[in-house]
């Protein structure tokens, strides 16, 4: 869903029998998209597909995982080169008598896959596994081999400035900068075996959405849970130093309600130097300035998570029409609901009334307040309709005629 600076719901779309993650506005040829991906979730990780859909709402292109793969909900990045960074997880057979689990466990491998969107080639694949010990997990080994050991837990992935690759892993408290050619591991950072000497502060646990920032610092949600290692959660932004290989902790952000997400959460460094903070498992998004004092803050109502919250601008004209409903007469008057999902430069809303549905006419004018715009208009025609106005005056979009009671 999109929602305006109130809270006031712009857009949503139902998804029958599937969950929606990653919801947010990036650029695909040269243009803003909505992007998301959809599916079913198995356990921590899912099993989808990524969906591209332009200013209308309309799907224009679609992205799956390639070698057979079902693609995860944990990331889909597109990249100015046209193509997707998107994360996997794939169970692999595997002796953990090593770390204490079963010799015949089965282990998830984190998958990165870049593909060409417009053509669905694999350009790039890289395995954990093959990289990555699974000494190097916080994350507990189970005792039965039917139990999947998610030891690696890919959740973001990112496109360096040097044309590199940044990826986090949840379950190894770490962010490793590979080579987008080879795989190979450039530098870790945090985690049991981290290149940089970690400074003050500036160490994190079960982390999420690390991307790199135009200023060359590194942003990271920083859970700091589960388990518990701190008390509360925080965004934070943190300095690396490549020829002395060490991290400080620059900024950080901390709800003052003292919120702990035990999983999910994101962070976005919008262009004014702000942050805008998803808490994942608690049900908060929230924005502060660079000092940390908060700006806005919102909650969902009701038992409700969301795994990433994102600031955008965003111009939505819907391809559909504006809808009307009416409600009882009281009195002579009869009122009008107003509503255009998606629509984000509608000002006014214009009720129209006739005797058929080709003949309406003008019989008032209110501005537009909320996601559905209720209109008293007083009138005895047996039909109404509305229409969409801009701040011009222009009229934008004009809904079927409805029968009045």
């Amino acid at each position: 869903m999109i929602v305006d600076d109130s809270g006031e719901l712009v857009w949503f779309q139902p998804l029958s029998g599937k969950a929606a993650m990653d919801f947010r506005v990036q650029s695909y040829r040269g243009r803003p998209v909505l992007t998301w991906w959809q599916g079913r979730f198995v356990r921590g990780w899912g099993e989808g597909e990524y969906v591209i859909a332009d200013n209308t709402y309309r799907r224009v292109a679609g992205v799956r995982a390639a070698n057979g793969y079902r693609g995860d909900h944990h990331d889909f990045t597109i990249t100015p080169q046209g193509t997707a960074l998107i994360t996997i997880y794939d169970a692999v057979r595997r002796n953990l008598s090593s770390v204490g689990g079963p010799r015949r466990g089965t282990v998830m491998d984190g998958v990165l896959q870049e593909v060409d969107i417009e053509t669905g080639r694999l350009l790039f694949e890289w395995h954990s596994l093959d990289r990555i010990g699974i000494a190097e997990s916080y994350k507990d080994v189970p005792r039965r081999s039917s139990d999947p050991w998610d030891y690696f837990h890919i959740n973001s992935a990112d496109v360096d400035a040097d044309g590199n690759l940044l990826i986090s892993a949840r379950n190894t408290h770490a962010v490793y900068k590979i080579n987008r050619k080879t795989g190979a591991i450039i530098w870790r950072l945090g985690g049991k075996r981290s290149d940089f000497k970690m400074g003050r502060e500036a160490r994190f646990a079960w982390q999420h959405d690390v991307r790199r920032q135009p200023d060359g610092t590194v942003s990271i949600l920083d859970n700091a849970a589960s388990p518990k290692v701190r008390k509360r959660s925080r965004g934070i932004v943190l300095a690396l130093n490549t020829g002395r290989m060490q991290a400080r902790l620059k900024r950080k952000y901390e709800h003052p309600r003292d919120l702990l997400a035990n999983n999910k959460a994101s962070m976005q460094v919008l262009s004014n130097g702000n942050a805008f903070l998803g808490w994942g498992s608690e049900p908060y998004f929230s924005e502060f300035n660079k000092r940390g004092r908060l700006l806005f803050d919102a909650r969902f109502l009701g038992p409700v998570v969301s795994y990433r919250a994102y600031r955008f601008r965003w111009a939505g004209r819907p391809a559909d029409q504006p809808s009307v409903a009416t409600g009882g007469r009281r009195g002579g008057r009869l009122t009008v609901y107003a509503s255009w999902n998606g629509a984000t430069d509608v000002t006014t809303w214009q009720a129209l009334a006739g005797a058929r549905p080709d003949a309406l006419r003008p019989v008032r004018s209110i501005l537009r307040h909320g996601f559905e715009t209720a209109i008293s208009v007083h009138t005895a025609e047996p039909y109404v309709a509305v229409q969409a106005k801009n701040g011009s005056g222009g009229v934008i979009g004009t809904s079927r005629a409805v029968v009045t009671p």
